[in-house]
């Protein structure tokens, strides 16, 4: 069964500096293949930086980043509460510490409803 994971990395731009984004995804991808059975090539991870959000009370103090783990379904519970706390885990090591921030780190593993795909050799 393959994977086809689809992962959006949503993050605080005040974070910019110490969120190793590149690090991040080249982790992530191999630990979750190995996990799901998917081909490296078909990882795709995209980040976009959060310029405006209202955390909690508001205070500039505060920041987020929040991971959209997207798979192909058939995958049971169990397995996707091991990929959440693995991409938890790798996420909050390549944030690195000293930012002043309270960061709130999320992860979801979700389903993909449909999905469809074409490689294009250009």
């Amino acid at each position: 069964m393959s994977g086809m994971p689809q992962i959006t990395v949503d993050y605080s731009v005040a974070l910019t500096s110490a969120f190793d984004r590149r690090g991040f995804a080249l982790a992530l991808h191999p630990s979750v293949a190995e996990l799901i059975g998917s081909a490296l090539p078909d990882f795709k991870t995209r980040f976009r930086p959060i310029t405006e959000a209202v955390i909690g009370t508001g205070e500039d103090t505060e920041a987020m980043v929040h991971v959209d783990l997207a798979i192909l379904p058939g995958r049971d519970a169990e397995l996707k509460t091991r990929l959440g706390d693995l991409a938890l885990a790798l996420l909050c090591d390549h944030i690195k510490p000293g930012t002043g921030l309270n960061t709130q780190v999320t992860v979801e593993v979700r389903d993909i409803a449909s999905y469809h795909k074409r490689v294009l050799a250009l």
